[in-house]
Formats: C-alpha cells, structure tokens, sequence
C-alpha cells in the first residue's frame, strides 16, 4: 500500500533530544575507542563537524551525528567491528551484511532503542538509534567525467530509494519510475553497487572524494580529499575528535556562510514515527 498522507509523526520533547544525543555521543566514542586500538583514521563530517566549529559540541536542534572515512579506512573499520565492538551495547549495518537495508552508507546503533523513521516503518531491518558512518570514495578528476560521475551516483541513489519512494512519493509519474527502480533485485543492485565502488577505488588517489549515495551540493562534484587526511582534534561537548584542519574551506563548500543560524522553521529534526529510549540502567 502506498503511504501518501501528510503524517506529523512523533513530537520529540527537548529532554529526550538531549538523551538522543548523549546515546549518540557515546556511539562516537565506540568508533573513536576502535579506531584508536586498530590504527584507523576518520574524522567529523557534515553537521557534526560543523557543530563542533559553531556550537562546540551539538548543534542544539540536531538528532544525528555524522563520521567520515575515506573508502579504505571505512572497510577496515568494516572489519573491526565484527570482532572489536561492544556487541552488548551496539551493532553496524552495511548493505552487504543487514537483508533490506539499502543505503551505500553505514550506520552505528545502540541496542535496546528505536528510532523508527516515519513512513519507513516497513523496512525490514532494526532501526535503533544510530549515527552514520560514510565511506568517502574517488571522484574523476576530469570534468565530463566528474558529470558522469555524479549522474551514476543519482542512478544508484534513486533506486536504492525506491524501496521507500514507490510508497511515498506524491508524484503519480516518479513513483511509478520508483515502483519500476524497485523491481531490480536487491542482491543484483548491491553487487552492482559494489562493482561501482571497484571502479572509483581504481581511479587511484584523485583529487576530491565523496560519498556515493549522499548528494553533494549543486555545482559541487566532491570534496577535497586533504580535508579527510589532513586533521586535527576539535573540541565537541566533554570530547576532542578529529575533523579537517581546514574547517573552513570545507564548511563553505558544504554549508556556504557556516557561521549563520538558521531561521527557527529551517532547523530540522528526521520525522520519525517512535522512540524508545534504552533503561537507564542499561
């Protein structure tokens, strides 16, 4: 059945956005504790990292955090988690290793809890509360082929969200182009995917990165590699964690005049449909 009603979802109170962001927290803190006893390096990304310029810590009215890896260091981390995660607590999701999940990112959850996405109820996999963990991979360094490049991750953006668009989608015409997307076979379209990230790992050490199924703002092809090689220790709530050394150049590109605030009504939380926090105890 299709899901088009305009749904307000679950209200989350400032006391449990407060909680959500401390379980968050202390998911970073698993990734930092791995990649610190296996060598591997990542740092900040996206609003985490700009929380960490702007506000020091969380951006107030943020519900996720976000981790950058470049491709190697992304599947080394991969790895370690099968046997170095606290699997008491947490546990990872890839599309290679969680059935129905599709997205060409990863994601870091705490058990016990539940933040289920509104009008994604349906997915077949546990939706604990999670941060994201992105592998960064090549982008050409030529134009035209950074145009296609970019076209080809739409392609592949697009039908792993189909799953979700063939319900949803307002659009009579693009969801049905959805309901056609999702007719390719999941195990098709995650070796197909794979084989794409072969190809961008072949490209050797280009100039920028990105994620593949995350898009990139207009006109904006990737991003420096330097800003995910070249770090240092930021200052985010009671912790210090790696991000670009380079902060600025990499906030402009990404958020144009970083240092603004946003009006009230632009400063979004994911719509979600329930939340189960885990026992204090716990």
């Amino acid at each position: 059945m299709d899901i088009l009603s305009n749904r307000t979802g679950y209200q989350i109170t400032p006391e449990e956005l407060k909680k959500i962001q401390l379980i968050q927290l202390e998911l970073i803190q698993e990734v930092n504790r791995i990649c610190q006893k296996c060598g591997i390096h990542y740092n900040m990304v996206g609003g985490t990292m700009l929380g960490a310029i702007r506000h020091h810590g969380y951006i107030p009215w943020d519900d996720d955090a976000d981790i950058g890896f470049l491709r190697k260091e992304y599947e080394k981390f991969r790895e370690a988690c099968k046997t170095e995660l606290n699997t008491e607590k947490y546990y990872f999701q890839d599309c290679r290793d969680t059935k129905g999940y599709r997205w060409g990112y990863g994601k870091l959850r705490r058990k016990n809890t539940e933040f289920i996405r509104l009008d994604q109820e349906f997915m077949p996999y546990d939706q604990g509360i999670a941060i994201d963990i992105m592998p960064f991979d090549n982008v050409p360094d030529l134009k035209f082929a950074k145009i296609m490049h970019k076209f080809i991750c739409f392609l592949y953006r697009k039908t792993f969200w189909s799953v979700v668009g063939r319900k949803t989608e307002k659009n009579v015409f693009k969801r049905s182009l959805y309901k056609l997307l999702y007719l390719i076979p999941e195990e098709c379209l995650i070796r197909s995917y794979q084989k794409w990230i072969n190809r961008c790992i072949k490209l050797g050490k280009t100039k920028q990165v990105r994620i593949l199924t995350f898009p990139t703002p207009k006109g904006v092809y990737g991003y420096d590699r330097k800003w995910y090689t070249d770090l240092r220790l930021y200052q985010f709530e009671d912790y210090r964690f790696p991000g670009a050394k380079d902060f600025d150049g990499y906030l402009k590109v990404k958020y144009k005049n970083y240092m603004d605030m946003p009006s009230v009504e632009k400063r979004k939380v994911h719509p979600i449909s329930k939340l189960t926090l885990p026992d204090i105890h716990e």
